[in-house]
Protein backbone atom coordinates (compact mmCIF):
# COMPACT_ATOMS: atom_id res chain seq x y z
CA UNK A 1 0.00 0.00 0.00
CA UNK A 2 1.50 3.51 -0.81
CA UNK A 3 2.17 6.04 1.73
CA UNK A 4 -0.26 9.01 1.57
CA UNK A 5 0.32 12.58 1.43
CA UNK A 6 -1.38 14.94 4.18
CA UNK A 7 -3.54 16.31 1.44
CA UNK A 8 -4.51 12.80 0.59
CA UNK A 9 -4.85 11.73 3.59
CA UNK A 10 -7.75 15.07 4.25
CA UNK A 11 -9.61 14.22 0.98
CA UNK A 12 -10.54 10.76 2.18
CA UNK A 13 -11.59 12.11 5.34
CA UNK A 14 -13.99 14.36 3.47
CA UNK A 15 -14.59 12.38 0.33
CA UNK A 16 -14.16 8.85 1.33
CA UNK A 17 -11.21 8.86 -1.58
CA UNK A 18 -8.94 10.56 -3.00
CA UNK A 19 -9.65 13.98 -5.22
CA UNK A 20 -7.17 12.16 -8.24
CA UNK A 21 -9.52 9.04 -7.61
CA UNK A 22 -12.87 11.13 -7.65
CA UNK A 23 -12.11 13.02 -10.32
CA UNK A 24 -11.39 9.87 -12.17
CA UNK A 25 -14.57 7.96 -10.96
CA UNK A 26 -16.70 11.28 -12.00
CA UNK A 27 -15.36 11.96 -15.77
CA UNK A 28 -16.19 8.08 -15.99
CA UNK A 29 -19.75 7.98 -15.16
CA UNK A 30 -22.45 7.95 -17.40
CA UNK A 31 -24.68 10.68 -16.15
CA UNK A 32 -21.41 12.95 -16.34
CA UNK A 33 -21.00 11.84 -19.81
CA UNK A 34 -24.37 11.85 -20.75
CA UNK A 35 -25.80 14.92 -19.26
CA UNK A 36 -24.27 16.89 -16.45
CA UNK A 37 -22.50 17.72 -13.96
CA UNK A 38 -24.98 19.11 -12.05
CA UNK A 39 -27.17 15.96 -12.47
CA UNK A 40 -24.60 14.25 -10.99
CA UNK A 41 -24.37 16.55 -8.06
CA UNK A 42 -28.25 15.76 -7.55
CA UNK A 43 -27.67 12.00 -8.12
CA UNK A 44 -25.13 12.21 -5.63
CA UNK A 45 -27.09 14.19 -3.13
CA UNK A 46 -30.28 11.61 -3.72
CA UNK A 47 -27.67 8.98 -2.64
CA UNK A 48 -26.80 10.53 0.77
CA UNK A 49 -30.68 11.10 1.32
CA UNK A 50 -31.29 7.01 0.95
CA UNK A 51 -28.16 6.47 3.27
CA UNK A 52 -30.14 8.31 6.35
CA UNK A 53 -33.34 7.78 5.31
CA UNK A 54 -34.37 4.96 8.04
CA UNK A 55 -36.77 3.60 5.39
CA UNK A 56 -34.03 2.19 4.11
CA UNK A 57 -32.37 0.63 7.07
CA UNK A 58 -31.23 1.24 10.40
CA UNK A 59 -29.16 4.57 10.02
CA UNK A 60 -26.03 4.21 12.06
CA UNK A 61 -22.81 5.98 11.97
CA UNK A 62 -21.50 4.15 9.24
CA UNK A 63 -24.13 5.05 7.04
CA UNK A 64 -24.25 8.85 8.51
CA UNK A 65 -20.66 9.14 7.40
CA UNK A 66 -20.94 7.61 4.04
CA UNK A 67 -23.45 10.26 3.83
CA UNK A 68 -21.47 12.86 4.88
CA UNK A 69 -19.01 11.90 2.41
CA UNK A 70 -21.53 11.83 -0.62
CA UNK A 71 -22.63 15.67 0.22
CA UNK A 72 -18.86 16.52 -0.07
CA UNK A 73 -18.46 15.02 -3.58
CA UNK A 74 -21.63 16.52 -4.65
CA UNK A 75 -20.16 20.09 -3.21
CA UNK A 76 -16.97 19.37 -4.83
CA UNK A 77 -18.37 18.30 -8.65
CA UNK A 78 -20.63 21.57 -8.08
CA UNK A 79 -17.50 23.61 -7.66
CA UNK A 80 -14.83 22.25 -9.96
CA UNK A 81 -16.93 21.20 -12.99
CA UNK A 82 -19.98 23.63 -12.67
CA UNK A 83 -19.05 26.55 -11.30
CA UNK A 84 -16.03 26.57 -13.33
CA UNK A 85 -17.99 26.35 -16.74
CA UNK A 86 -19.53 29.58 -15.32
CA UNK A 87 -16.74 32.26 -14.58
Amino acid sequence: MRELNESQKRDIRMYGITEAEMREEVEQDLIYRYSSPAMLAASLMSDAQEMIDPEYGKVNAKRTEYARQFLNRAKWVLFEYCMKETA
